[in-house]
């Protein structure tokens, strides 16, 4: 049996959005040209994929399976799509991508010096998306930071480096020399949860503050102006902090955290010869002493 990716977008939007109307007007079609669609894709695949009644829409056992095996096989469509795209135009080229704090220079002048007449592009990267461009293949292969959704990837750690708190000038941690996490238990933490595992798991995090939605950042930058406003604080690697300095923002080492773990990954679709090349020169030029395990 062959499945219809166009009716697996669509799916997925309806998945995601667990309402007709709105996933119709996301794909810029109608509701009943929608509706059709997931219905014959039901019928193509022999199962109910929503639970749906006048009040709301909800994904069936089989849906949460398909939701979860889909994601991963559009973004692979994608990255294709790319690829060839790429390729009918003829130069060869290549996409690196980058988180904040990291730097490629001197690797990516390796790779260049042995391909002379490949094309090397950089993307930065953000904590929303640092995976997102390998599985849809705007990039070849990039410098994650940990942690991440491994599904899918193939991952070759780099190095570490130690993590800080970002707080105000302003704020009562501010010149202190170290700190524990347990001191940012009070704190709104301007960022996604699961960046700081440590602090999400504290027992009581956020005491004496209103339940209110985590507000969301989408760079460093936005980030940092919401903390030296004293509206709460960030953890980030050193290397980071250090290049954002502004006066109005201090750093205080958290010295029981682990370090950030920065890798670099691709898609396990990706057969390359070109990326497993970079991943030893980056391997070669980032670690220290014994060579970094070879992808996990």
């Amino acid at each position: 049996m062959d499945i219809d990716l166009r009716k697996l977008r669509y799916f997925v939007a309806v998945a995601e959005e667990l309402h007709f109307g709105r996933a119709a007007e996301r794909l810029y079609i109608t509701q009943p040209v929608l509706s059709r669609q997931i219905r014959a894709l039901e019928q193509d695949l022999g199962t109910t994929l929503f639970a749906r009644n006048r009040r709301s829409t909800e994904l069936t056992p089989t849906g949460q399976v398909l939701l979860e095996e889909a994601r991963p096989l559009l973004a692979s469509a994608t990255a294709l799509t790319r690829r060839l795209t790429r390729a009918a135009h003829g130069a060869p080229a290549f996409t690196i991508a980058f988180m904040p704090g990291t730097t490629v220079t001197a690797a990516v002048r390796a790779l260049t010096a042995r391909h002379p007449g490949l094309t090397v592009n950089l993307m930065r990267t953000t904590w929303d998306d640092q995976t997102d461009v390998l599985h849809d293949g705007r990039a070849d292969a990039g410098l994650v930071r940990m942690p991440v959704e491994q599904r899918g990837l193939r991952l070759v750690p780099l190095y570490t480096e130690p993590r800080v708190a970002v707080v105000s000038t302003e704020h009562r941690l501010a010149g202190k020399t170290t700190i524990k996490v347990a001191d940012l238990a009070g704190e709104p933490m301007l960022q996604h949860p699961d960046a700081v595992p440590e602090w999400r798991d504290l027992p009581g995090r956020l005491t004496g503050h209103p339940a209110t939605p985590r507000p969301v950042f989408h760079s460093v930058e936005e980030k940092l102006e919401h903390v030296a406003a004293c509206h709460g604080v960030i953890v980030l690697p050193l290397s980071v902090a250090a290049y954002y300095t502004r006066p109005d923002v201090t750093h205080v080492p958290v010295d029981d955290i682990p370090p950030n773990q920065v890798c670099l990954a691709w898609s396990r679709t990706r057969r390359s010869p070109l990326v497993q090349e970079f991943a030893d020169i980056a391997a070669d030029h980032f670690t220290t002493g014994p060579r970094a395990p070879h992808p996990v």
